[in-house]
């Protein structure tokens, strides 16, 4: 395999056996100006001739949390006990979901729509999904904007709590990358998952507190399903941006569950991931 070295201040082309694996995360620091080219390309190729532009990361987590708001709270009748109009606490949960979401799609077709640079230069391939996961980082600024806006129209004003949002907002950013890497790794030598994964995210919209708070669910379950529920590390990183933002009650098993979860999969995701490293060019 190959890789850099740096002699007399310039970097020379090495190729030999295990090379690359032994400076693989040097060689991601040597190719960060790749990982920045990507990134910025993903942005504006995501937003290269449509109509509306850059307005649909705003369009989509927006239309959701209307459709969630009648259909839980004027339909189904769903009470939410918090200080918060109801709409403004679905749209809070919508933020990490919708990043998470598009995390998932764009770094798991991340490798197979650069099939071309994969099959002939060499870099580290963990920087084109770790590209598309900080892109959708661009999405979830522009909701996030929006989400003050609706506070401000509200005159709601978040507590003390909104300064360990920084801590949940990395939570969702290592759930995310952490599904990401393994998804991405499947997606390539196994192409079933592309018609999976939109499965599994629409999925995971309804059993994810979105549209309904946690405790509401808990209350519902029966106490032998509230493991099951709590598995779900997305639960926790959602209770997290509502206590932040809203001030609402979180539900700490949930939150451990969560970061245990999202460390596991991260380890597993990066394992996975450098495994199948070797064989992508192959199999794209």
């Amino acid at each position: 395999m190959s890789s850099y070295k740096e002699k007399d201040g310039a970097w020379d082309l090495v190729i030999g056996k295990g090379y690359s694996a032994k400076n693989y995360w040097k060689d991601l620091w040597r190719y960060r100006e790749l990982f920045y080219i990507l990134s910025w390309r993903d942005i504006k190729v995501r937003y290269k001739q449509t109509v509306v532009g850059a307005a649909w990361s705003v369009i989509r987590p927006l239309l959701t949390s209307i459709v969630f708001y009648f259909v839980f709270n004027k339909i189904a009748n769903l009470d939410y006990t918090g200080e918060a109009p109801y709409i403004l606490m679905v749209f809070v949960g919508m933020l990490p979901w919708s990043f998470f979401s598009n995390a998932l799609s764009e770094s798991s077709n991340s490798l197979i729509g650069n099939s071309n640079l994969i099959t002939k230069v060499y870099f580290p391939r963990l920087i084109v999904p770790a590209s598309s996961v900080i892109t959708t980082l661009v999405d979830f600024a522009i909701s996030f904007g929006i989400m003050l806006v609706m506070m401000a129209w509200f005159r709601f004003v978040p507590g003390w709590q909104i300064v360990l949002l920084p801590a949940f907002i990395l939570l969702a950013f290592i759930c995310a990358f952490g599904f990401g890497l393994l998804l991405t790794a499947l997606n390539v030598k196994y192409r079933d998952f592309r018609y999976i994964i939109p499965f599994v995210i629409q999925f995971g919209l309804y059993i994810t507190p979105v549209g309904y708070t946690s405790s509401h669910a808990l209350q519902k379950l029966s106490p032998g399903l509230h493991w099951l529920f709590q598995l779900n590390p997305m639960v926790g990183v959602i209770d997290g941006f509502r206590f932040c933002l809203l001030g609402d009650p979180i539900e700490w098993q949930s939150l451990l569950n969560s970061i245990i979860i999202s460390l596991v999969f991260l380890i597993l995701g990066l394992f996975y991931f450098r495994r199948m490293e070797k064989s992508f060019a192959d199999n794209i």
